[in-house]
Order: structure tokens, then sequence, then C-alpha cells
């Protein structure tokens, strides 16, 4: 049984690993021939206050202790075997094709969006011409919105499923170990490309399929259960299991159950704008001053306050990163943010929304599972139009915001669309806009340099989560009307990031593969 060891050291010192491994030994009053091995388990950065420290936990193998080395994933070839269809390759998809093919079942995946590398050519018309491919853009096609998104692989949801896995199975397809130890850890845009192309291959080399230009667009249900789906309004393609894991911005596919009559419901969602400051600024804020140590990353931030009864708070932030267009419709914007692996550029950015029920929307109705997504859509047409009906997002410096004043110039932004310079007073809806100007001068307290004319809001951030959910059963995980309807990941209201949708894939398969099991002893 190994043993766990907390030690804090200086920045500086943690490439030291003779003296990490030392400073643990010590703690432990142990010599080192009475270990057999070692390694650094966990990591992160304490900048509370000075000096800043890097809090490790270490584990130790005790002398006579083997340090196991499972594989962490075990392909089988399953060209022959049963077949379950799922839509949508996005993280949970993609990890529900990867646990398929583990355990036997042949996954098929169906992804309305292109390839990787066929998907840069349109988010290069986003930014560059400003055109919106509603099919393919940085949230629809191969990885999902995840791919062109930053690839952060925090997550809170410790009970949904094994974190340690998902991790596990990233490494295997080329991320970096230290993913494995970070507290936050972080991919990059620019290298998940790379590992999503890795994933897909080997779901291909193993029997399974993928097929890109293919959108679900009908379903077909006999007595309660699920019999065959269509794939693009032509082919019928027969499947008893499918697991449903199309993304928090497949509006057609809510439309489509609804038409369909199969159940879904509002839930609670949040929305606001993006604030990018100089990366420079936060780190001086962070760091207390100490912005120029060599051995610290780019300082990320957290906030959050209570105004008039709704939470408003800080949504992926992206330290050294870049604002994108995130729009999947040509008469809406939508901002998300993402940075590379280093962190490297100038700018920090960060959703602030404003988390909102169904109960508190002004458009409101009991029976309506659309009222949070119409609201959505009304915030997002208006900031299309307030930008001038194109890719530009309406515009404002923080504090002119806060007093009501129009920015009459801007520094310059990441957002490479670029701003239109408006009130956003006038722009977003008031249950919005006089909760974030109390929320910034109220994180400005918090973090003194905060709350700056220096910082330039960016509107819409609209799509933190989905504003639908589609129920399914807790033990089952298939839709609570539909036997072989298996709603998943963020798209349905069970994830908020990568790595909570990538568990959901996994369970999801994992139900359908103990609902044969006991199929089959019956």
């Amino acid at each position: 049984m190994s043993k766990l060891v907390q030690i804090a050291i200086l920045p500086r010192q943690q490439e030291d690993l003779e003296y990490i491994l030392e400073l643990a030994l010590e703690k432990e009053k142990l010599r080192r021939d009475g270990i057999s091995d070692w390694r650094i388990r966990k990591r992160s950065i304490d900048a509370r206050r000075k000096p800043i420290k890097i809090n490790l936990q270490i584990e130790l193998w005790l002398k006579g202790e083997v340090r196991e080395t499972i594989p962490p994933f075990v392909p089988q070839n399953v060209s022959s075997c049963k077949e379950i269809a799922i839509i949508g390759a996005g993280p949970a998809g993609l990890y529900a094709a990867l646990r398929a093919i583990e355990a036997g079942l042949k996954p098929i995946i169906f992804e309305r969006g292109k390839d990787v590398r066929e998907r840069r050519r349109d988010l290069a018309a986003i930014n560059k011409d400003q055109i919106v491919n509603p099919e393919s853009n940085y949230c629809f096609g191969e990885g999902g919105a995840g791919t062109y998104s930053d690839g952060k692989l925090y997550t809170r949801s410790k009970k949904r499923g094994n974190v340690l896995k998902a991790l596990e199975w990233f490494v295997h397809f080329g991320a970096d170990e230290d993913i494995l130890v970070d507290a936050h850890p972080h991919i990059g845009t620019n290298k998940l490309p790379k590992i999503i192309t890795s994933m897909r291959e080997t779901i291909l080399e193993n029997g399974g399929e993928v097929h890109f230009n293919s959108k679900l667009t009908d379903f077909k249900v006999v007595d309660s259960s699920l019999k065959a789906i269509q794939i693009n309004g032509e082919e019928w393609l027969q499947f008893d299991n499918v697991i449903l894991a199309t993304g928090h911005s497949a509006r057609d596919i809510f439309y489509l159950l609804h038409e369909k009559n199969i159940k879904i419901e509002a839930k609670p969602f949040a929305i606001g704008v993006r604030v990018e400051h100089q990366q420079e600024l936060i780190d001086y804020i962070q760091y207390h001053g100490e912005d120029d140590n060599p051995y610290l990353p780019p300082a990320s931030y957290a906030l959050v306050e209570q105004v008039d009864g709704l939470g408003v708070y800080s949504f992926c932030m992206c330290p050294g990163g870049i604002i994108a267009p995130c729009a999947t419709e040509q008469e809406e914007v939508v901002t998300n943010g993402w940075s590379p692996s280093k962190r490297n550029n100038p700018y920090a950015n960060s959703g602030i929304v404003v988390s909102v029920s169904p109960e508190d929307l002004p458009n409101y109705k009991e029976d309506d599972p659309f009222v949070c997504l119409d609201f959505q859509k009304l915030v997002e047409q208006r900031c299309w139009e307030a930008g001038g009906k194109t890719q530009k997002v309406p515009a404002q410096r923080m504090i002119d915001f806060v007093e009501g004043k129009v920015s009459e110039d801007f520094p310059k932004t990441s957002y490479q669309p670029g701003i239109v310079s408006a009130d956003l007073n006038e722009v977003l809806p008031s249950l919005l806009s006089k909760r974030l100007k109390k929320a910034f001068v109220a994180f400005g307290k918090k973090m003194n340099g905060y709350y700056t004319n220096q910082a330039v809001l960016h509107a819409p951030e609209s799509r933190t989560s989905s504003p639908i959910s589609i129920p399914r059963n807790a033990e089952t995980l298939e839709h609570i009307e539909i036997k072989g309807l298996y709603p998943c990941g963020e798209g349905a209201g069970y994830a908020g990031g990568i790595i909570s949708a990538a568990i959901d894939g996994i369970n999801c398969v994992d139900a359908i593969v103990l609902k044969r099991a006991v199929s089959y002893k019956l």
C-alpha cells in the first residue's frame, strides 16, 4: 500500500526532483533505501499570500511494494460485434465509442460536422469572412466544442465516474502526462486536434465506424422503443441502442425530440459576457506583484458573487488566451475563449455569467421546454444586431458599462472578427446587465485592479451549458419514455465540460453492456 505525503516548495524548486524526494522522505522519516519507487501525484499553486508556493502530493512505494502499471486502454476488434449508434463525435461520443471497443460492442459514430482538418477551413471563414457554416463551426465537428476551445480538463464531477481513467485515456492518445498531476489540467487547442485524430484512428482500426457530414434528422419509435434513425433526411438505419451525444448547441435535436413527443425540459443555465484583461495585469494581481517570476505560469482567477438572488461567476477562464466566435447560425453572435498549450498570448479572458433558472425569465411558462433556449436566442440575436449584423460583437469597457457610458475607443482585443462600440445596458436584458454591473464592482474589491476600464466586455457569453435537459432513468440511463435512447453529455444536461462529458459517454456504454447482460441471463 503506497503512502501519500503532502509537501510545499517554492516555484523555483519544482524541477529539482532530488530535493522534492528528500523533502518527502524527511517528512515521513524514511530513508531512500526504504522505498522502491515514487512519483508526484498532484500539483497545485498556492498564491493566496506571499511567498507563493507549489503544493505537491507525493506517492511513495515502500521497499518490497510493487508499483502496478495497468494499461489505460485495452481495445478489441469489434468488426462483427453488436452495433450501437453514437450521435456526435464530441468528448461524450468519442469516449462512448472507445469504451464500446473495450466492451466488445461496435460503435458507429454519426457526426454532422467535418473532421478536425477540414473543420479548420470553416473556422477560418468565421474569423476572416464572418461566414457561419451551421454544420461545421467551433461547436460542431470532430471533437465537439472542446477541440477548438481550450481543452480544459478540470471537473468537480468526482462522483459521476472515473476521472483518472478519462485523463489516462487522453495521455494514451497523446496528451502530456502532466494532466495526471496538475490540479487544473489543460491540453491546449493547438494540441487537441492530433489527440482527437488518434482516437478516431483507433476506433477505425478496431472495427468501429465514423461518418462525417452525417446529421441525425429523425427517429423511429415503436411501442416506446427506439428502432431506427434517419441520417441526412434520406437513409434509415436500424439500431436499438442509440447514444445521443449532440452537445449543448444542437438546437435542431431539441426541436426534433419535441416534434416526436419525446419529453424534454427547460433547465437552468448561465449567460453573460466574456471579459478580456491584459494577462500581465492578472499576473500582477494574483501573484501579489511577483509577476516576473519565470517559474510561475500565467495566472488564472475564479470569482463568484450573489447579486439580487442570482449567482454571478467566472466561467471558462483562459490565461494567455483568445476570444473566439462560436455562433452556429448566421444571424447570431456567440463568444467563447481558448488558450494554446503554452498560454502565451498577451490576453486573459473569462466568461462572467449570470446563473438563470426558467422561473427567473420574463417569458416563463411552466410547461414550456424552450423558455431558456428562447431567452438564449434572443440575447444572441440582439447582440448580432448591435454588432452590425456580422460576426463582430458589441463591446464596452468595463467601467463605461457600469457607468452607462458608450466607449469612445478600445485597447486591442484578441477577438478576430472585430468589435463594435455599444452600450451593453441597452443590448442585454436588464435581468443580466443590472447584476453584471454590481458583480464587476464587487469583483474589483476581491481582486484589486480587476475593475478597470482597460478591461473590455464582449457580448454575449451564452453557450455555457445546455438550456434544455433530456430526462433519463437514473439507473438505466435510457430516456424516461423511450427504451434504447441514451441522452448523454452536455447536450442532454448531464455534463459541464470535456471530462464530465467523456465520463458520461463511458457510463452510457456501461449501461448498455449491463442491459445486454441482464437480457442474456433472462
